[in-house]
């Protein structure tokens, strides 16, 4: 493969971001399988996108012949207060998370922060010269990776998290940092700071988030009011409601997108148009929507930007776009459900009580 055809999958959606493009040419002419990682913390069932979104740009960046590790940062999860801060919770939701990404990347290698850590002293000595360079007010303007703020009440082991992540990257080698948008801060930290100590810089590689099914709404997370609608609307499993996990049932896909906020021609955050962007066209070359003969029948797109403009323009009823997209999404998910069906004990973490 060429080096055109490679930038060609690393851009394709639902990437919105690389800094910079120039390094990345430069550097896929100088390796031809750069090392690459991405960080996931620990926390319930996997939805659209946590594995979805960002298992199909893992497989692109493999398919350009990128070296691919999954970091599940346990350790963050557990700074993060995930499952109340339960150590043992963590360890065996891990193996959740391990199981699913072998299964949707295969080829992809999968590394435990604990791993990482443990006997490691280079890490620690690394985590403390990068801290001499970040002030405690940049430390804290990159909380928003953790889904957190300044107004938020927190401990002081929540502080470290960013220069962990930081440091994660350092102890990787890795040349390409990837990660959701909201990941962004962190990532801009490390390529003014490397510099200073001489370490390698990565390249910075962005997916859009994929939003939640309700109205998009602002929670001040961030300052920019773009990111601060993107960070406050994005779909998270702590609203079911609005979350489409990768375990629902055909009927449970169809009644949540039949509810999801979807105004009739309305495209902008509009979250069924986002799926058939992010995830239908990823996937398919077209998205058929079935209708009653009286509305037109049968309609065919073969790109999303035609399907918008149809939307915009009200030549598709709400409806109509939920079904056609329900559809399809349920193709994609039910080789997972049916995997997972034999391995119904690495769910049992998850349930309450």
């Amino acid at each position: 493969m060429d080096i055109e055809d490679k930038i060609e999958l690393i851009l394709r959606p639902p990437t919105e971001e690389v800094i910079t493009l120039k390094d990345l040419r430069s550097l896929l002419e100088a390796e031809a399988h750069p090392k690459h990682y991405i960080g996931f913390e620990i926390s319930g069932l996997m939805h659209l996108g946590t594995l979805v979104i960002s298992g199909f740009k893992i497989n692109d960046f493999m398919r350009a012949g990128i070296r691919c590790r999954i970091f599940l940062a346990d350790w963050h999860s557990y700074i993060n207060n995930k499952f109340g801060g339960d150590w043992d919770k963590i360890k065996i939701a891990s193996q959740y998370y391990k199981e699913v990404f072998n299964f949707f990347c295969p080829g992809v290698e999968v590394i435990y922060g604990s791993e990482l850590y443990s006997g490691n002293d280079d890490y620690w000595k690394n985590l403390v010269k990068f801290s001499k360079h970040i002030t405690l007010a940049r430390n804290t303007r990159c909380l928003t990776i953790m889904g957190r703020s300044k107004k938020d009440r927190l401990d002081f082991a929540q502080y470290l998290y960013p220069p962990m992540q930081s440091i994660d990257i350092k102890a990787l080698n890795i040349s390409i940092a990837h990660a959701g948008i909201d990941q962004r801060k962190v990532h801009m930290l490390v390529r003014e700071v490397f510099p200073k100590l001489k370490w390698k810089v990565p390249i910075a590689i962005h997916h859009g988030l994929l939003p939640g099914l309700s109205e998009p709404h602002r929670s001040g997370l961030d300052e920019d009011s773009k990111l601060d609608m993107l960070f406050s609307s994005k779909m998270s499993k702590s609203k079911p409601i609005t979350c489409i996990f990768i375990h629902d049932d055909t009927d449970e896909i169809e009644r949540k997108l039949q509810k999801a906020w979807c105004p009739e021609g309305v495209t902008d955050y509009n979250p069924v148009l986002e799926i058939a962007k992010q995830i239908i066209f990823h996937e398919f070359k077209a998205l058929e929507i079935e209708r009653p003969a009286k509305f037109g029948g049968k309609i065919t797109f073969e790109t999303f930007n035609e399907l918008e403009k149809v939307y915009l323009e009200r030549g598709l009823h709400p409806a109509d776009l939920k079904s056609g997209v329900a559809r399809a999404l349920d193709k994609i998910l039910t080789p997972i459900r049916s995997h997972f069906k034999a391995k119904s004990e690495l769910l049992e973490v998850f349930k309450p009580g």
